[in-house]
């Protein structure tokens, strides 16, 4: 990720630059996180623990959380959600989309990327769901909504420690984000009520596109201007190194602080959940690893260069779990199955795909895999 904080764009001196950049070995995968980011897991785990102890002990807690609502989720939740997705947002490259009027090459990986992220991903996560989950429609239909929840935030970090392309990656991110407003609406009433035969479900497209357009369209835009003005006042260098570094943090304290507010939410029937939590893992497990080393055969198999390869791999199996969440809440509540099923993603997916960061540089020096 150092070209995408540094803001250099393909052509020049500055292409040169980041190619020597480019050719240094990165840092081990744990050395390259910040504290907050390396003991991510053991946070979601607290987190969870606080709110499902709070759920327990205090009765009031549930209720109290619940009164007041915007587009259709407790204002709780929903300043949670903000927060989380928007420092992340700012840091993506808007400003480089042009590239892809100007490079076929990039044409062709984006394709790529629509493949395996809208077609190939979503159906694999409806046919786990039905395999590990054929008697639980609630927690099928959590999944579905991770599945069609394409990553635009995580993905940067998992690129940027696998030695990745970060300029292709933020182009990625900004495709997706734009492609997620249009897209997940449809994807959702079609894989929850056409594929999966929802018929009891009470998910419509009005809702969920309302969500989405909240819940992302809100940060999206904030991040936009902020980006765009912020940069033009203070100059690319001091946007990335002080501005960044100073709302990074805020991303895992919103994901954390609505991960607390979810659980206790719930209250007391979180504990007897405990079995649907491991039930829901097993699918998300099976679907990461096998996007993941799925998208890794394909690149090889077609000749495309580590760099390119790494990237398409982390964008197919990484999902955007903040959106996921924020849309199942605002449509089924915080205390439903779906709300569990959603919960639980980030659980899973941050150890898992910090491993296959240690896999995939493993691979890259086995098989001299060339940038």
């Amino acid at each position: 990720m150092k070209d995408v904080e540094k803001g250099n764009t393909p052509g020049g001196d500055d292409a040169t630059e980041n190619e020597v950049e480019r050719d240094e070995p990165p840092l081990p995968p744990l050395r390259g996180l910040s504290f907050l980011d390396r003991f991510l897991v053991v946070w979601i785990i607290l987190a969870m623990a606080i709110g499902i102890i709070l759920g327990n002990t205090l009765s009031s807690a549930g209720p109290a959380l619940q009164k007041g609502e915007f587009v259709g989720v407790s204002i709780p939740i929903a300043i949670g959600l903000l927060v989380m997705m928007y420092p992340i947002l700012c840091k993506v490259r808007y400003e480089t989309l042009h590239l892809l009027l100007s490079h076929r090459a990039l044409w062709i990986q984006i394709l790529i990327s629509f493949v395996l992220n809208w077609i190939i991903a979503p159906l694999f996560m409806v046919a786990l769901s039905w395999a590990f989950l054929p008697d639980r429609q609630d927690l099928r239909e959590g999944l579905i909504f991770v599945g069609i929840a394409r990553c635009i935030a995580m993905v940067l970090i998992w690129t940027d420690l696998a030695g990745g392309d970060g300029d292709y990656c933020a182009v990625l991110v900004a495709f997706n984000s734009i492609l997620q407003i249009v897209l997940f609406a449809p994807f959702a009433v079609f894989y929850i009520q056409v594929v999966s035969h929802g018929g009891k479900t009470t998910v419509s497209y009005s809702k969920v596109s309302q969500s989405v357009g909240v819940f992302l369209g809100i940060p999206l835009g904030a991040a936009v201007v902020t980006r765009l003005v912020l940069i033009r006042l203070l100059g690319e260098e001091t946007y990335q190194r002080r501005f960044i570094r100073y709302i990074a943090p805020w991303s895992l304290i919103g994901l954390l602080y609505t991960i607390v507010v979810l659980f206790a939410s719930q209250g007391a029937h979180v504990v007897r959940q405990i079995t649907d939590v491991l039930r829901v893992c097993a699918p998300l497990i099976v679907y990461f690893l096998m996007i993941f080393t799925g998208t890794v055969w394909f690149c090889r198999k077609m000749g495309f260069g580590y760099k390119i390869s790494c990237t398409q791999s982390f964008t197919a199996a990484s999902n955007n779990f903040e959106l996921a969440i924020a849309v199942v809440v605002a449509v089924y509540g915080a205390g439903s199955g779906q709300a569990l099923a959603s919960t639980v993603g980030p659980l899973v997916e941050v150890p898992v795909l910090v491993g296959l960061v240690y896999v995939l540089r493993w691979a890259q020096t086995q098989w001299d895999w060339k940038g």
